[in-house]
């Protein structure tokens, strides 16, 4: 469906520093992940968000973030299903993040 919605915004500060990969075609790729922080009446939590990012954005990020930057993103939603060293499937969310 063309008019579909998928976009996420997240303010939070990174876990750790970026992780910053290159493709077999050069592309650099950053996996990073932040804590977003609620408060509701009663309680206060931190929830984690996994975060890829691709191509001179990545670049970037790995050379100015370091783990507890405040940082604010936009990107797209995605869920990846994938086996781990057992054979068990696993699932992944995370959000693919866009230079827009």
């Amino acid at each position: 469906m063309a008019n579909d919605l998928n976009q996420c915004n997240f303010i939070g500060r990174l876990g750790g520093d970026p992780e910053i990969r290159y493709m077999t075609d050069s592309t650099a790729v950053a996996n990073m992940t932040i804590a977003c922080g609620w408060k509701s009446k009663d309680k206060e939590g931190a929830e984690w968000v996994r975060l890829v990012v691709y191509g001179k954005l990545a670049e970037i990020c790995g050379e100015y973030l370091r783990k507890g930057s405040k940082i604010f993103v936009s990107g797209r939603l995605r869920t990846r299903k994938w086996q781990d060293q057992q054979g068990v499937e696993r699932y992944t969310t995370e959000i693919i993040v866009t230079g827009k």
